[in-house]
């Protein structure tokens, strides 16, 4: 076996069963610095293109894309066919949503039949202070709607970034060529969770999950919930930024995790300690696994949503590549860029290389 270079797991995806093979689950005392040597280095961009106005743009061929990895201009292999998709989705189920559950509930054949589509399958988990199995992977809708609609509201615990590692655990066992995406809905803050923030994205990176969300809204939990004690302030602030005067839309998301963004939320995210209470993983979550967040206030506008995140799920590209650099350490900015003019280009900010000496 060729030794390389030891890769922090939390931004490398590797795609290849062979390394899954290599990869050791996480001990319970996890050390400062994940490590793991592999045999095979594969990226993979999720790459989504929309016009000016934000329309998908379909239709592109292997050769309109090309792809930076450290400025360094990379060999690279682009899927512009579709591939099914295997999919959890982790619904919050504590004592603030119980009005919101319902909702929810309705959601089964959207999920399924917009999201998922052809050949797709959907496994359901429910999470407060338990993270609770609702259904293992199928793809008849009808069991869909019927788990979604036996997930009752429990206690006033969030355990997101458990519901997340359990997520990336189901999935990862599913075949390589399916396309692994978890998809949240819940609030955007975590409470009580075992689990780091560091781990999830972590294990999500080197198992090619990619992470979305749909967020409920937590004017409609205040109003509607069981009002929860208060908190002491929680996490890095790069894990949660937005601009000064800003309000945390998709747009201001975008911006926070954009490649000249990354480093510093990287850095933060591994610096954090461990606490009881995490209020916004989900940026960091989608961010740093190419993601995307979604919200909803209604019905209307969270079947709204959803179609959207399906409609993008199935015009997106995948671009994978051998890096040539791996002997730069530190983090690898990736940058896709279409031979077309005025498109707009979303893809993954990058991943993290530790030299021989780290």
């Amino acid at each position: 076996m060729q030794r390389v270079s030891r890769l922090i797991a939390s931004l490398l995806p590797l795609s290849l069963a062979a390394v899954l093979a290599q990869t050791q689950e996480p001990a319970e005392q996890e050390p400062a610095v994940p490590n793991i040597n592999v045999q095979v280095r594969v990226v993979v961009a999720p790459v989504t293109v929309t016009d000016k106005v934000g329309d998908f743009v379909t239709g592109l061929q292997p050769g309109d894309f090309t792809l930076y990895d450290n400025n360094h201009k990379q060999k690279t292999v682009v899927d512009v066919t579709y591939r099914p998709i295997s999919m959890v989705v982790a619904v919050q189920a504590n004592n603030m949503v119980d009005a919101i559950l319902p909702k929810i509930q309705k959601m089964g054949n959207v999920i399924d039949d917009l999201v998922v589509g052809q050949a797709g399958e959907v496994a359901v988990i429910a999470f407060d202070h338990r993270i609770r199995p609702m259904l293992d992977f199928t793809t008849d809708s009808g069991k869909v709607s019927d788990a979604l609609k036996k997930i009752t509201a429990g206690s006033s615990s969030s355990r997101m970034i458990d519901a997340t590692l359990e997520a990336v655990r189901m999935l990862k066992n599913r075949p390589e060529e399916r396309r692994r995406i978890l998809l949240l809905i819940s609030e955007r803050r975590d409470i009580a969770s075992a689990g780091r923030l560091k781990e999830a994205v972590t294990q999500a990176q080197l198992n090619n999950v990619f992470i979305y969300s749909v967020d409920i809204s937590h004017l409609m939990t205040n109003l509607t919930g069981t009002p929860m004690p208060s908190v002491a302030p929680p996490i890095p602030p790069a894990a949660q930024h937005v601009g000064v005067g800003g309000t945390a839309t998709p747009n201001e998301i975008d911006q926070t995790y954009n490649i000249g963004n990354a480093v510093p939320a990287l850095v933060e995210v591994y610096d954090e300690a461990k606490r009881p209470f995490v209020r916004n993983p989900v940026d960091t979550l989608t961010g740093l696994t190419g993601g995307r967040e979604y919200a909803f206030m209604n019905q209307n506008a969270l079947e709204h949503a959803l179609t959207q995140l399906g409609e993008e799920l199935h015009s997106q590209y995948f671009v994978s590549y051998h890096p040539d650099d791996l002997e730069e350490p530190g983090f690898h900015n990736i940058r896709v860029e279409v031979d077309r003019a005025s498109l707009v280009i979303r893809t993954r900010p990058g991943y993290w290389v530790a030299g021989t000496g780290d």
